[in-house]
């Protein structure tokens, strides 16, 4: 098995062309990551047998090794699964607040908010959730045998990777900001200046990867990996326990599902907002005829602009762990309160998002990663995996050799102060012990007339909902291969601030006069976001497309 594994490896195509790219196809299965090691390693295990929710395991811990900057086993996520027999269900293994973790546990004395107290240290980190997640989809769906599942990432992190051009230069990028929280030299400081092709070799991961092999579930969240865990913790101010990773439980959901003529979506509910404001941006857009304008028609633009602003001004307001808040989810995506929400929009001039505010809806009757699998066998997995900030707290847990997120700084710090994103939130997101922050993931599954047809995800914080939607359009209104919509350039507003951000060929010139002579601010950014997909066509083929933003690949046979 090995060797066959290390054959495989060294045939792994490092390098991906970013023009113009076809869509990659395949009959039995189909993985597609930010990573080819970690698409590679889903491929191994669907060749070997395995099924796709197998294939997400392997491909999840190999990004974890492979990926740092977004892949691990120290931060969390959300799945939206579809099995063989039809089953539609969700996965929730987003990070948690631990026991000790208080509202004002960022602020000082006098109620001002301390600058990287929640994105850099141990005290931003939450409670891990991916390995309790894998093990528990492994539990429940899993075909072959769990330790064979961590072989890739094992032999990755023992015998080394090779770093593409982006890798060597992100770690580059936060060198500074990795060797401030690591005082030890890790594994990612050992030198400043890495070249594209060196080897980068993690033994320490290695171990802890070997030691979850072994022991499941316990062999993150007992023993001498959670004393490591522990430790760093007591060392360097955090609050995490023994007691609180005992308590982590992954926790399987249903998915936020609505239906729009031949379409049913399926994607996350909250903890996770993705899913509540993809069903309100496509139903607030359906309104209109968006279907007969064109995707550079700049009035599809403006209608998804505004669409956007009031999705996140609901976010702020309304959003947050479902254990803790009630969450007013059918008066949110209810068709007649959206079209509510759209009534004060005017297509001369750009609305204020100071003046729009939250909606009334009737009461009840967060950098990061996405991989997309799936096999002969009808069985999907959409999956979106985070630390949230590049390299996460930036802190490596000392001894077991992997990075802890910092997703505590996705809770509201404090009422109407932005996060690293810029989202806003309110009470329902306060910190509270044991409760989940709110997240952007957006994994998504859309079936054609009761039937699989598109699986799709992203990272990229508060931007990943709408990209979700503007991959959506692109296929579902646009009529775009998985490829091209995937690849297709991106803008984005999310209420506050109030500014449009747009990628490069996202509006030409005359598009951006039109925008800023209503009163649009628009800001050029770098771009966003590592898209995903896998569609289903009528005979069974898999088409999958890569975001050519990064080193993605798609693969399969």
């Amino acid at each position: 098995m090995i060797s066959s594994l290390i054959i495989a490896l060294v045939l792994v195509p490092l390098l991906r062309n970013n023009g113009d790219i076809p869509p990659y196809y395949a009959c039995e299965g189909m993985v597609v990551s930010a990573h080819p090691m970690a698409t590679e390693a889903g491929l191994y295990v669907l060749r070997a047998g395995g099924n796709a929710f197998d294939a997400a395991i392997a491909t999840e811990f190999a990004l974890a090794v492979v990926f740092p900057i977004a892949g691990n086993i120290g931060g969390g996520g959300f799945a939206v699964l579809h099995t063989e027999t039809g089953e539609i269900i969700s996965l929730d293994y987003r990070e948690q607040a631990p026991a000790a973790a208080t509202k004002q546990m960022y602020l000082d004395e006098k109620g001002t908010v301390v600058p990287e107290l929640s994105t850099r240290g141990a005290r931003a980190a939450g409670i891990p959730g991916t390995v309790a997640g894998m093990y528990a989809l492994h539990q429940q769906y899993g075909s072959i045998a769990w330790d064979s599942l961590l072989i890739p990432a094992i032999h990755y992190a023992r015998f080394g990777w090779p770093l593409t051009e982006k890798e060597a230069a992100q770690l580059h990028k936060f060198h500074a900001a990795l060797a401030h929280e690591n005082k030890q030299a890790s594994y990612l400081t050992r030198k400043a200046h890495y070249k594209t092709g060196e080897m980068l070799v993690n033994p320490e991961l290695a171990r802890t990867l070997s030691y979850i092999a072994e022991n499941g579930k316990n062999g993150f969240y007992d023993g001498p990996v959670a004393d490591s865990l522990v430790a760093c913790m007591q060392q360097k101010g955090g609050l995490i326990t023994k007691k609180d990773l005992a308590a982590y439980q992954a926790i399987w959901r249903p998915t936020l599902s609505f239906t729009e003529g031949e379409y049913t979506f399926h994607s996350m509910g909250p903890p996770s907002s993705g899913g509540i404001i993809l069903s309100q941006l496509w139903q607030m857009t359906h309104q209109y005829p968006i279907q007969k304008w064109s995707r550079n028609d700049a009035r599809s633009m403006q209608l998804i602009i505004e669409a956007e602003r009031r999705a996140y001004a609901d976010r702020a307001t309304y959003l947050g762990d479902p254990a803790f808040v009630e969450i007013p989810v059918t008066g949110l995506t209810d068709p007649s309160y959206l079209r509510h929400r759209m009534k004060d929009f005017d297509w001369q001039m750009a609305s204020k998002s100071a003046e729009i505010g939250a909606g009334t809806p009737m009461p009840e009757p967060d950098q990061t990663t996405h991989y997309c699998v799936a096999d002969g066998r009808g069985n999907l997995i959409t999956a979106t995996t985070s630390l949230n900030g590049a390299y996460g707290s930036k802190l490596v847990v000392s001894g077991a050799g992997f990075l802890l997120n910092n997703t505590m700084d996705d809770f509201s710090i404090a009422p109407g102060i932005p996060n690293s994103y810029g989202l806003i939130g309110n009470e329902a997101n306060a910190i509270a012990p044991g409760k989940r922050m709110l997240s952007s993931m957006t994994p998504t599954l859309v079936l054609k007339n009761n039937k699989p047809y598109l699986l799709t995800g992203t990272p990229g914080g508060s931007t990943i909902p709408t990209t979700v939607f503007q991959v959506l359009l692109n296929v579902l209104v646009y009529n775009q291969d998985m490829q091209s919509a995937v690849s297709q350039p991106r803008f984005h507003h999310q209420w506050m601030p109030d500014e449009v951000r747009f990628e490069k060929g996202s509006f030409n010139k005359q598009q951006q006069h039109t925008l800023r002579d209503k009163n649009y601010k628009l800001i050029q950014v770098a771009p966003y976001g590592r898209a995903a997909g896998i569609r289903i066509l009528p005979d069974g083929t898999l088409e999958g497309g890569a975001d050519p933003r990064g080193d993605d690949a798609a693969g399969g046979f």
